[in-house]
């Protein structure tokens, strides 16, 4: 076992322990917005880790997980005693993926739709029903239209659309992302710091002005 992934165990059983005792506070005072806020910081950074280790299963029930405390935040649903256990029963389940990992040293497959459509559920004001067996089939979408001699494909209006959309949400806040993922990075490897210099923040609104401007331009392409 790598240290990087060594360090990720160690760091995200130290979280879980905490979450435990902050969600009972929670529960007891759904008010207190800074204990919600540190419940979905330390939710928000398990899962964002796991994507960047390439723990897709972790990442899927750590998202799920999320999306509620997403939700508490923003007013949409309500903290109940229900929504507060599932949250707890969301831990529990990356607690037992994480030990099969530091066990076998890899990511255990399988997958949790139960536990994540339950997740969904609860976010989305609904009440889960049983994952059916196959995935439904995707809706019909326009076609991608296929490449030519002439150059590569080009993006349909549904998929220029899906990007400028998914680009609104992100823009906001992606500065500060960026700033996060360099300064997380550097504490694990800090021999790269010298190959990224000045100040981080600026460098992640550099990068977001050059997305902008080709997200922008997604519409002309069709008249190139």
């Amino acid at each position: 076992m790598d240290d990087l992934l060594s360090e990720f165990l160690t760091e995200t059983s130290e979280a879980l322990a905490v979450l435990d005792v902050e969600l009972i506070k929670f529960e007891q005072d759904p008010t207190d917005s800074e204990i919600l806020g540190n419940i979905f910081r330390l939710v928000h950074t398990i899962k964002g880790t796991c994507g960047f280790l390439g723990l897709p299963r972790l990442e899927s029930v750590a998202h799920a997980g999320e999306n509620i405390l997403g939700k508490f935040r923003d007013g949409v649903i309500e903290v109940t005693p229900d929504a507060v256990t599932l949250i707890l029963k969301c831990l529990d389940a990356i607690r037992l993926l994480l030990g099969e990992l530091e066990e076998k040293g890899e990511e255990p497959e399988g997958e949790d739709l139960e536990l994540i459509a339950e997740l969904n559920a609860m976010a989305d004001g609904t009440t889960a029903t049983a994952p059916a067996p196959a995935a439904e089939p995707a809706p019909e979408t326009e076609a991608a239209p296929a490449a030519t001699d002439d150059g590569p494909a080009l993006p349909t209006d549904d998929e220029k659309r899906l990007v400028q959309e998914t680009f609104k949400k992100v823009e906001p806040n992606a500065a500060g992302v960026a700033e996060m993922f360099y300064n997380r990075l550097f504490e694990i490897k800090p021999e790269l710091k010298d190959l990224f210099k000045g100040d981080m923040q600026l460098q992640g609104e550099h990068l977001m002005e050059m997305l902008k401007t080709a997200v922008e331009g997604l519409d002309d392409l069709d008249s190139i």
